[in-house]
């Protein structure tokens, strides 16, 4: 609890242990069965960022039944069920409730090795960080509610958001990563926050090299920005040491506020080339070096053109 790790680990013995997480979100799409896809892909994976395999889920449902057809309904638990069955787990029960805003997500309990767990408090000095998915997620899904985006660009969020981590998850606890988390609400700069004040460490990102999605930067520079995503550039105004070059719009961007994002890893500098590797290997919607751990004992985030 104290460093706010993604899931909760129970240990059953010597070699086995239960790890359980639960989430949930209002629709971001407008579709309903690609919201079944993308809150159960978001559910699974804080089970992946700790290096758990999920076993079977539990429904989280909340439904306006006055007021939508229940076919709505059966869509979205399709685009759940769905996803999780490709997670190679089943869904085997849950619980509804009459709500005036659609809510779906899941509680995920898996299995982890106790000895293998992959925790956000244990990045080292000299570590690279590497991202898994490209950002500015929150963004697009405010401008897709507000009409504002292309449908090539909400089809790349779709898929985006309900692909699993499972092969990023696979990949990292092949070589042999140091932490791990997964990229959701607090935004990427939010995350890190996380792992560099648990582990009393600093780090260092380059902005060229953060993978975001491109219409995002048309969207923010037009005023369009989740209040998530500045709450979030709000609560790191201690933490974070800009660039001068770091344009507000930038800021804001590296502070979104993700559904379903990708895994933040921090690995040892002579396996980086391996884990990228692996994670191509695997078709990871992104595979890149963003920054590194540094020395600062107060946990401050240096960002940098």
């Amino acid at each position: 609890m104290e460093t706010s790790d993604d899931a909760a680990v129970y240990q059953l013995d010597g070699g086995l242990a239960i790890v359980q997480t639960v989430d949930y979100i209002t629709p971001v799409v407008d579709d309903p069965y690609s919201c079944g896809l993308i809150a159960a892909a978001n559910s699974l994976s804080d089970i992946y960022a700790m290096g758990g395999r999920p076993l079977f889920a539990l429904n989280i449902v909340g439904f306006p039944v006055g007021s939508l057809p229940l076919s709505v309904l059966e869509e979205i638990l399709r685009g759940g069920a769905e996803k999780v069955r490709e997670a190679g787990a089943s869904i085997i029960g849950g619980h509804t409730i009459d709500d005036p805003e659609p809510k779906y997500g899941l509680v995920v309990t898996g299995l982890i090795d106790p000895a293998k767990i992959f925790r956000n408090s244990t990045a080292r000095t000299g570590d690279d960080l590497v991202l898994t998915k490209p950002i500015g997620l929150g963004i697009i899904t405010t401008g897709i509610k507000r009409e504002k985006v292309s449908k090539t660009t909400i089809d790349a969020a779709i898929s985006l958001m309900s692909t699993l981590n499972r092969g990023a998850s696979d990949a990292m606890a092949e070589v042999g990563a140091h932490a791990c988390t997964d990229v959701t609400g607090f935004g990427l700069l939010g995350h890190l926050r996380e792992m560099t004040a648990g582990a009393k460490v600093g780090a260092r990102v380059s902005l060229s090299k953060v993978p975001i999605l491109p219409e995002a930067w048309g969207l923010v520079q037009s005023g369009i920005c989740p209040g998530g995503t500045q709450r979030n550039h709000d609560s790191l105004r201690e933490a974070i040491v800009w660039d001068r070059r770091i344009s507000k719009e930038a800021q804001l961007i590296l502070c979104d506020a993700q559904t379903s994002g990708g895994l933040l890893i921090a690995v040892p500098k002579d396996m980086t080339a391996a884990l990228i590797q692996r994670l191509k290997d695997r078709q990871t919607p992104a595979a890149a070096v963003i920054g590194e751990v540094i020395e600062d004992p107060d946990g401050r985030i240096w960002v940098g053109p």
